[in-house]
């Protein structure tokens, strides 16, 4: 059987499942070709089930120290139930799963549950961009569209000898479906999924030992973010070892315990734990989709596009983390958005990486959006920094969680916000307005004229906005 249409999508995670509806919209046929679960990586093993873990976490050390609020809680009487907060980040996933299958019937779009494979040019396509759809029970379908774009995703990298194997080693999808909590976890890489397990685990009494090959976690982010982080992460029981190369072929794995060896800076050191988590970065899914059939250009593991997530076929497309850009669900969300319009008639290419902005979801939280300091200073920015605490806002006070500052990175010439970066309570929530910021080129004294409403936290950004010039009331 085929299937004609205007837009086909191989990959229904989010940068797929959004650049259907931004189609459906514009009034196309759309199809959408996902072999697992419509949501992709996101909403089944990524964004959402680790942020519900995440906030189960919070919870539980919240009650633990409820008398610091004034609320007595009897010894003994906090508990951890793991195989709840399992079921409440199960139901979490499966509403957010039913809501997205009504948006595909809502818009009209058809979603097939197979596997696709680009195929060559045939009798109703002289281009390539067919695709072959292979279903659970072995049936075939053949669907040939006008566009083709490719969202398939990508999966967790592993280290040679240090792949998945129940009960010892996991990435963050294995863990992400524990049964138990172990007793101890060594988490090797530093990076953002790597610093949101540990900040997890350890809450949930977790003996954590995170180890990194940089020479300090999150090497991406502003360094004193990172700083504050790792000093948080170690005042709540964190062993943090950084500029650390462990020795792969030293991993053994007897009675319940994982040992590896290390290099340092020191000397060699033996790590222990009765489980490993990897979470050193992630690789696309380019194998097994049929891209050896079209003139796709795949370059170090990635499908190579131009401004538009155009392939060098101009009627393929690739969106999200499958061309190697940055490994953000909203950064892919994006892309499929640009696609589309792009597929549509419009011109607007991607913004630069400067004006994405990232989150991350340990404790205290890290966002950011623009460049470092360090960055600012090699493109040969004369740069003027203000940089306000959670300590001299009142709301943070009142939750009880002052930890953390907001930094704002200005040229000292134009005036113009080069980079925002927050570290502490809420600090995800709190970026959107240095987004806005960005967007309308906005200077940091007209960020400091917006009335923040007291109390809240919000008034950090336009304190730290003020103190570029000198000018914050609060610090």
């Amino acid at each position: 059987m085929t299937i004609q249409c205007d837009i086909a999508i191989i990959g229904g995670g989010i940068a797929g499942y959004t650049a259907a509806i931004r189609a459906s919209l514009a009034g196309k046929k759309v199809i959408l070709i996902e072999k697992e679960k419509l949501g992709g990586t996101c909403l089944h093993k990524g964004c959402i089930p680790s942020k519900a873990l995440l906030r189960s976490a919070e919870v539980y050390t919240t009650m633990l120290k409820a008398d610091t609020y004034g609320i007595n809680v009897e010894e003994g009487a906090v508990s951890l139930d793991f195989a709840k907060v399992q079921r409440r980040k199960d139901s979490t996933v499966e509403g957010l799963y039913k809501g997205l299958q009504y948006l595909m019937r809502k818009h009209e779009i058809t979603v097939i549950q197979g596997s696709g494979r680009v195929i060559g040019p045939s009798i109703f396509s002289p281009k390539s961009g067919s695709v072959a759809v292979e279903f659970p029970d072995g049936e075939m379908e053949t669907v040939v569209p006008k566009h083709l774009i490719i969202a398939t995703g990508s999966r967790p990298r592993t280290l040679p000898g240090l792949e998945p194997m129940p009960g010892e080693i996991m990435t963050s999808d294995e863990a992400l479906e524990m049964d138990e909590l172990p007793e101890s976890v060594l988490i090797v890489g530093g990076g953002v999924i790597g610093v949101e397990w540990a900040s997890m685990l350890i809450d949930f009494g977790v003996d954590v030992t995170l180890v990194e090959a940089a020479s300090r976690l999150l090497p991406g982010e502003d360094a004193e973010a990172s700083a504050e982080l790792t000093k948080q992460l170690r005042k709540r029981g964190v062993r943090i070892l950084t500029g650390i190369q462990l020795k792969l072929d030293t991993y053994t794995y007897t009675e319940g315990q994982a040992t590896i060896t290390a290099d340092t800076a020191d000397g060699s050191v033996i790590l222990n734990a009765e489980r490993l988590l990897v979470s050193v970065g992630r690789q696309a899914n380019v194998e097994g989709i049929g891209l050896e059939n079209t003139d796709v250009r795949v370059d170090k593991g990635v499908i190579k596009v131009n401004g538009f997530f155009q392939t060098n076929e101009p009627h393929i497309y690739a969106i999200g983390d499958v061309n190697g850009g940055l490994q953000l669900a909203h950064a892919a969300a994006h892309e499929g958005i640009i696609a589309v319009d792009h597929i549509l008639g419009g011109k607007e290419q991607a913004p630069d990486h400067s004006r994405v902005p990232r989150a991350i979801y340990s404790k205290p939280e890290i966002a950011s959006i623009g460049l470092t300091e360090d960055e600012a200073r090699k493109q040969g920015h004369d740069i003027k920094v203000g940089k306000v605490p959670f300590q001299a806002i009142g709301k943070a006070h009142v939750l009880g969680e002052t930890e953390g500052f907001a930094k704002v990175i200005a040229d000292a010439k134009t005036s113009d916000v080069l980079g925002v970066h927050l570290i502490g309570a809420h600090a995800t929530d709190l970026l959107s307005e240095a987004s806005l910021a960005m967007l309308l080129n906005a200077t940091p004294w007209e960020v400091g004229q917006v009335i923040h409403p007291h109390p809240t936290l919000s008034e950090v950004m336009g304190e730290a906005m003020l103190a570029v010039n000198g000018n914050s009331i609060a610090f």
